[in-house]
């Protein structure tokens, strides 16, 4: 999966979340939660990313929620510098689009930072990154930073 670059400074607007659902950065207190919630849904190797994310202050992982309930997340500027990812909705909340709102809000993060640019890294869905926020194929990317990465 090649890595995309995305140009930060012609982001489209946030887009509205569906009622009752809130997107904001998670809390210490809720490390518990939100490790346990990528561990069942996404692997271990996202749990090691999102406990960076968890570190820094502000956290730099958002969640949705609905009331006390966690829908997805997702990490910014944690992997390496100006990295997006990883992300994740949880499979009974996919289809609201939450991913939607959880990568532009991130990405928007990143551009506040001072970023003119955001990389996703490995990107999974690129058409869907393409579409929503004018992602580009960084080509000979295949293998990126996670090339030589321990197993």
């Amino acid at each position: 999966m090649p890595d995309l670059l995305v140009p930060l400074y012609s982001l489209p607007p946030e887009p509205p979340l569906p009622e009752g659902i809130t997107l904001r950065p998670a809390l210490p207190f809720e490390s518990h939660v939100l490790l346990a919630f990528v561990a069942k849904h996404f692997g271990a190797k996202w749990v090691d990313e999102c406990t960076v994310a968890l570190a820094a202050r502000p956290a730099r992982v958002l969640v949705a929620t609905e009331g006390s309930t966690l829908l997805g997340f997702a990490c910014y500027d944690v992997t390496c510098r100006g990295f997006f990812g990883p992300t994740g909705v949880a499979p009974e909340a996919r289809g609201k689009g939450l991913g939607k709102a959880l990568l532009l809000a991130a990405l928007h993060r990143l551009r506040a930072d001072g970023f003119a640019y955001g990389v996703i890294g490995q990107a999974g869905p690129v058409e869907f990154y393409q579409q929503t926020c004018g992602a580009v194929v960084i080509p000979g990317s295949e293998q990126g930073v996670f090339a030589h990465a321990l197993a």
